[in-house]
C-alpha cells in the first residue's frame, strides 16, 4: 500500500513538473521588449503582442468549471470562446503571406491546453512576420477567405479592425466570465507594463 501511495505521489509530481515546463515554453508570459522605432509593421506587431500577453493571462489556470461557464443560455462558453479566438488567430497568422484561411469541413476538437498553446504560438508567429515591415511591404498583406471554389480578399486594414480587435474583445470576455465563474485572473497582471508580479 505504501509503495502504491509513493508511486501515486511520484506520478503527480512528474505531471505537475510537465505542466510547469509547458507553461514556461508558451510565449507571452511577459510582453516582449518594444521595437526600436514606430514603423508600420512594428506598431501592428506591438498590438498583436498586447493581445498575446492579455490572452496568456486571461487563459492561465482555467478549470473545467470555468471552461463550461457561459453568461446566458444563448451565450458562448469560455471553451467556445477559446475555439473562436483560435480560428481568428489562424487568420492573423496567414494574412502577412496573403494565404487563405479555409474553414475545415470537420474541424478538429482541441483540448483547452492545446487551444491555448496553438493560439499563443499563432500569435507569436504572426507578430514575427510583421515586425519591422514597412507600410509598402504591408500593402501585400491580405485577409483571404476560401470556401469551396469561392475566394474573397480584403486589405489588411480589415484585419486590424476585424480579427485583431475582435480577439482582444473576446479575451476581455474571458477575463469577465472567469471572474463570474469564481476563478478571477491573476490580480498582478499589468497590461500597461506587460509584466506580471510574482
Amino acid at each position: 500500500m505504501k509503495k502504491l501511495s509513493f508511486l501515486f505521489i511520484f506520478f503527480i509530481l512528474i505531471m505537475h513538473h510537465q505542466i510547469q515546463a509547458q507553461e514556461m515554453d508558451l510565449p507571452y508570459k511577459e510582453i516582449p521588449a518594444y521595437p526600436s522605432d514606430y514603423s508600420s509593421g512594428n506598431l501592428v506587431s506591438r498590438m498583436i503582442d498586447g493581445l498575446g500577453y492579455r490572452y496568456y493571462w486571461a487563459t492561465e489556470g482555467l478549470t473545467e468549471k470555468d471552461l463550461k461557464y457561459k453568461p446566458s443560455e444563448d451565450g458562448r462558453t469560455i471553451l467556445e470562446t477559446l475555439e473562436h479566438i483560435h480560428v481568428m488567430s489562424n487568420n492573423i497568422l496567414l494574412a502577412p503571406d496573403a494565404k487563405p484561411y479555409e474553414i475545415p469541413k470537420n474541424p478538429p476538437k482541441y483540448s483547452y491546453e492545446e487551444l491555448r498553446a496553438l493560439t499563443l504560438q499563432n500569435i507569436k508567429a504572426a507578430t514575427l512576420k510583421i515586425l519591422g515591415k514597412s507600410s509598402q511591404e504591408m500593402e501585400g498583406f491580405k485577409v483571404v477567405f476560401k470556401q469551396g471554389d469561392r475566394t474573397s480578399e480584403f486589405p489588411y486594414w480589415n484585419m486590424i479592425n476585424g480579427m485583431i480587435s475582435d480577439c482582444i474583445h473576446h479575451t476581455g470576455q474571458i477575463v469577465l466570465m472567469r471572474r463570474a465563474s469564481g476563478n478571477p485572473q491573476n490580480p498582478n497582471v499589468n497590461v500597461f507594463l506587460g509584466k506580471t508580479r510574482d
